[in-house]
């Protein structure tokens, strides 16, 4: 099987708790036997896709081989240069990432609020990029506009691939076609 879910704002990526109180997915009432495929951050949303296949799990996780898109609302504006170097790819500590599309956005709508809200200051003004990536580094996304000067307020993964997510709202869930059109079966 296959299911896309709106992980939340605080809510850790994983099933089982880790002492510090913040919700799992546990929560969710997920079925029985699902992973997810690839992580969020706790301090990320969006589109988490979970599944009992762990064939199509590697598939949707190794690197190069599936495009992700994020909305990231970032503190500053973005200046062709500084777009410029993201879409060629920054050198992190742990090397450079590979070249990501990226444009300037309008701010979603509609959007849910996020509970806590950003930051906001009011003599600095956020800008929404569009980022499409192909690997999936921790905090790459927060490390790389970051790195030109433009530090990430709120970062919400759009799609995974083809799939996408659409209307879901935080912790809403639903089961999702194979890539052949064809509802995924359960495993026994």
């Amino acid at each position: 099987m296959l299911i896309a879910l709106n992980k939340p704002y605080g809510m850790l990526c994983q099933f089982s708790p880790d002492g510090s109180g913040k919700p799992t997915l546990a929560d969710l009432g997920l079925p029985p036997r699902v992973y997810p495929a690839g992580r969020l951050d706790h301090d990320s949303e969006g589109l988490l896709l979970l599944t009992d296949d762990g064939a199509l799990q590697a598939l949707l996780t190794r690197p190069g081989r599936t495009p992700k898109r994020y909305l990231a609302q970032v503190e500053g504006t973005a200046n062709p240069e500084a777009l410029a170097r993201l879409a060629g790819g920054i050198t992190l500590n742990d090397g450079p990432t590979r070249p990501a599309a990226i444009e300037v956005v309008a701010e979603p709508d509609p959007l849910w609020p996020r509970d806590p809200p950003i930051r906001q200051r009011a003599r600095i003004p956020t800008t929404w990029l569009a980022l499409t990536i192909r690997e999936g580094r921790n905090r790459q996304i927060r490390r790389m506009t970051a790195a030109i000067g433009l530090p990430t307020l709120r970062l919400i993964r759009v799609a995974i691939g083809h799939y996408q997510l659409d209307a879901l709202q935080p912790r809403q869930w639903q089961y999702l076609p194979d890539p052949s059109g064809q509802p995924f079966r359960s495993r026994p």
